[in-house]
């Protein structure tokens, strides 16, 4: 959390000391607040306090304050789990009509850490277990919403609360070729996932590369979640979507946690949710990729 600063206006800073005040921190002047590079979603920066702290403040127009508090609450509960260190959350809501969400501000290793106790900490997260699928709230993966309902079988979860509605979504605006291969897709879901029974545990729900680093002592930090209890697979698969992390993640996780057979042909399918997403928030190519994998779906699944 830590990328280029570049110096920021004052309606942020007014927002930032609005919010820590109205939260009871006391004494919180801003010696200086500097945008951050690297979001492609909202606005970051680093606001260095007059005691000398650092903190990390994501903000966005008003509207976004629910999706902020939402994603508090996940940090929250992977603090709790203990397996990773998680940026903790200071003050989370609205100011000056902006949203915001301030955060612990966590230097990065320079040289980064050892990928194998990245692994092993997220086979920890992955022990944590729930009581059913989804979460007590709904939350966003970026800025589209995410349906967390409890469920107590996985295949109809995911087809229910992941893929079902962005087909829906995609269609509403404006690109229904997804959507035209919903009850193929369906189907294929349900094949591909029968006898599969994995159990509900904690995951960091959009874990690509860019959303885990280490610290100034080598230790596996994540953040910006989108928190729900799934297959742990559906972690798994998302870190080696875009780009994927090191060999040695993977080793490491397998050591501890092995994955049952199948887990290839189960990745496309919840990489397909991402996909998904990213046609609906950037467009470009994103839905034929998505149509893509469908059809290569149905097609493993016969359907």
């Amino acid at each position: 959390m830590n990328d280029t600063p570049r110096q920021d206006g004052g309606g942020l800073r007014t927002a930032v000391v609005e919010l820590l005040a109205r939260g009871g921190r006391g004494h919180c002047d801003i010696h200086e607040i500097s945008a951050l590079s690297g979001g492609c979603i909202h606005g970051a920066a680093r606001a260095r306090m007059a005691d000398g702290e650092y903190l990390f403040v994501k903000h966005a127009e008003a509207g976004a304050v629910e999706a902020f508090r939402a994603e508090a609450d996940g940090l929250e509960a992977l603090a709790e789990s203990g397996a990773f260190r998680v940026p903790t959350v200071v003050a989370s809501g609205e100011a000056n009509g902006q949203a915001l969400l301030v955060l612990e501000f966590i230097d990065r290793a320079p040289a980064g850490g050892d990928p194998a106790r990245f692994g092993e900490a997220l086979a920890a997260l992955h022990a944590t277990l729930g009581e059913s699928f989804g979460w007590h709230r709904d939350n966003f993966i970026g800025t589209t919403p995410q349906h967390n309902a409890p469920a107590d079988e996985w295949g109809h979860f995911w087809w229910a609360c992941r893929l079902h509605p962005l087909l829906e979504r995609l269609e509403a605006a404006g690109d229904a070729r997804p959507m035209a291969l919903a009850a193929r897709l369906e189907a294929a879901t349900a094949t591909l996932l029968a006898g599969h029974h994995p159990a509900p545990s904690l995951l960091h729900g959009d874990l690509w590369a860019g959303n885990g680093d280490y610290d100034s002592r080598g230790q596996p930090v994540v953040f910006d979640p989108a928190v729900y209890c799934g297959d742990r697979e559906a972690d798994l698969a998302m870190t080696e979507l875009f780009g994927g992390f090191p060999a040695r993640v993977y080793d490491a996780y397998q050591a501890v946690a092995p994955l049952a057979p199948g887990y290839p042909l189960r990745r496309e399918l919840y990489n397909l949710y991402h996909v998904l997403n990213h046609a609906l928030l950037f467009g470009g190519g994103y839905a034929a990729r998505a149509c893509r994998m469908i059809e290569r779906l149905c097609a493993e699944a016969g359907s």
